[in-house]
Formats: C-alpha cells, structure tokens, sequence
C-alpha cells in the first residue's frame, strides 16, 4: 500500500509566493507510483486548505481567504491515538497521513515553527528539525555558532529598535558598501546594499517591516558558489557546487524571481578539483555544525585569493524551476525525481529513529 506525502506550501511568509512555485515542481517530481499525494495550501492568512488537482498551481499565484479558489477545502491537521490525519471542517472525514513535504519558505515554515507542529503530531516530515530550521533562519545565531567553529564568515553588527547603530559608526566598522538584511528572512527580501546615508536609512526601514532584528553585514567580494547538502546529520553528502553569476547589483529577489534574466548559472561551477573539495567540505560541515537533518544548501563568498566564507545556510531551499538545490543535484547525477524520493525517505528514516527515544519516565519505573 502506498504511503501519503503531503505537500505543503503558502504560508504567513513574504516568500509565500516562492513556495507555490517551489511547490508545483516538488508535486509533479513525487513518484506517484511509491507515493500518495496531499495538496495542501496555507493562506495568507494561515488557514490550511486541501487541493485535488494541481490545477492549484495555475489557478494561483497565493492563497488568500478572501479569494479562494472553489474547490479548497478547510482542513485541520489532528493527533488521534497517535496518529496524524487531515480533518475536513467541511465534510467532516478523515484523510491519514504518512509524511508531510514543508516546501514553505521564510517565516512559520522555514523557521521551526512548523516542524514543531509535525512533532506533536507525530507526523514523519522532510527536512531539518526545529532547532536546525530555527538557528538557520536567524542569520545572527547561525553566525554565532559558525564563528564558536571556526567558520569564516562576513563581520555583522545587530541593529534593532533598541539599539539602533548610526551610518558612520557602521562605515568605520564594516567598510562600505555594506549589506543591510533582516536576520530573519529569505529570498533577498529586505536585503539591500548600502551605499550613502540616504540607502541606509531607506534600507534599515525596509529591513525593519520584515523582522525586529535587522543585520548590517560587510560586503565581501568574491564569486558566489553553492552547494546543496543532504542525509542524516552524522553522514550527510555534498553536491557538485554551482555558481551564481548576478546580473543585478547584486542576487536580490527581483534576480532570483522575477527577471528572467536577472542571473546567470554556472552548474557545476568552473572550479579546481581544490576548490570542489575545500567547498564541499565546508559546507558538510557547515551541515553538520548547524545540527541540519535532510537538506540545505549552503552558500559562499569565494574570494579571489582563495579564502572561502559562509554567507549563510537555507534548510528549505527554493525548488522552483531555476532553483539550484535541484539544479545541483541534476548535474551531480541524482534526477529531480530521485532526490525527492531521497529526502522523503530521509524523512521517514529519521521518524523511525526518534521514536526508538523514550518519552516516558515514570511509567517505566
């Protein structure tokens, strides 16, 4: 009998419509002759919505309670004796459910907050865990505990609302230009590059509607590489790097998302056999640093006196059509559909070893 995934995407994110995107290609990969698929869709809102076709996918562009499409359903996800189901509030039945497949990029998906969901539910599900998605979302944290290991990454300073840092006393810190970006977000949103005192307090209020932690980070030059990792934590594997060749002023959203031309791809990227293993290894163990369990691609400055920085890490990569996490895999030999299949069993294979835990004490005794 074939087991459910589901696939979940939307959310209460800025990166919302990204994750339509991602979505679509993560459904249509799934094996359908291993898996049994559940579409489900988060509003803008964070109402939870179930979708039988994938016509979801060409109908919307995002998920709006105020807008839906006719044929979304309401749903809750539920724990009956121990088990995860899918609650129709419409209907009132129930559909199991084996794994969930979160393809929610940004905040209440990328953030462990969703993860923790899963754990309560005792839902199997594909990707980190909360701890991991949570100090990987937070740019400052994962900055801490690169630095606690060693791993060279951009000076930061913290600003926020309490402790807000003048122009020039970022300018004699970090140099200029430097990065403004929230702490907490993805996809470029509210990044800018700050170049005058006019970009900076532009920049700083942008970056201020998207998080309360925003970070002003130097500006390093040097080619953008990424590698996509995967598998368990104490053994994961490292992709071919790929190269990201911006054609904007730098990789921002409207780069990555709406030009078509907004960046070029190298895949794999045009580098020594040195450089491949140096940033192989670096981003296993940025990996394994990071507590990461599934996937995450790990992106670097590369500079050109060879010195190789950890820009940051992204436990949900994108997964739309020019995305590199698939895109790297493809050129180290795994198929779009075969690495699916890989991080859903990943998934699987990491429930099964948790529940080998004990979460009883007394009754025990």
């Amino acid at each position: 009998m074939k087991k459910s995934v589901a696939i979940i995407f939307g959310g209460k994110s800025s990166e919302h419509e990204v994750s339509i995107r991602s979505a679509k290609n993560v459904a249509h990969a799934v094996d359908k002759n291993k898996y049994d698929l559940l579409l489900i869709g988060i509003s803008k809102q964070g109402s939870w919505y179930r979708f039988d076709t994938f016509e979801i996918f060409d109908q919307a562009t995002q998920i709006n309670d105020n807008s839906l499409p006719t044929e979304a359903e309401p749903i809750a996800l539920i724990s009956e004796a121990g088990r995860p189901f899918f609650f129709s509030l419409r209907g009132h039945t129930k559909s199991q459910v084996d794994c969930a497949f979160p393809v929610l990029h940004g905040t209440f998906g990328e953030d462990g907050t969703v993860q923790g969901l899963f754990k309560m539910m005792n839902l199997p599900f594909v990707g980190c865990g909360v701890w991991s998605s949570a100090a990987g979302m937070d740019k400052e944290v994962m900055k801490r505990l690169l630095a606690f290991d060693n791993i060279q990454n951009a000076k930061y300073t913290l600003i926020t609302p309490q402790n807000r840092v003048s122009y020039s006393d970022l300018v004699k810190n970090l140099g200029t230009p430097f990065f403004i970006k929230p702490a907490n977000a993805g996809s470029s949103v509210g990044v800018h590059k700050i170049k005058t005192e006019d970009d900076f307090e532009k920049g700083l209020n942008d970056a201020f509607k998207y998080d309360s932690k925003v970070l002003a980070e130097e500006f390093i030059q040097g080619r953008e590489i990424e590698c996509s990792v995967m598998g368990p934590n104490a053994s994961p594997t490292a992709s071919l790097p790929g190269e990201v060749i911006a054609h904007h002023e730098f990789y921002s959203y409207e780069a990555k998302y709406l030009d078509e031309n907004g960046a070029g791809f190298v895949i794999p990227a045009k580098l020594t056999p040195k450089e491949i293993e140096k940033v192989q290894g670096l981003a296993l163990k940025t990996y394994k640093v990071m507590g990461c369990e599934g996937l995450a691609r790990v992106d670097f400055f590369l500079k050109q006196n060879g010195d190789l920085y950890v820009n940051e890490i992204n436990t949900l990569p994108g997964f739309t059509k020019i995305s590199m996490y698939p895109k790297m895999w493809e050129s180290s030999g795994l198929s779009y559909t075969h690495l699916v299949t890989k991080l859903i069993e990943f998934g699987f294979e990491k429930h099964a070893e948790e529940q080998k835990l004990m979460f009883t004490y007394l009754d025990e005794l």
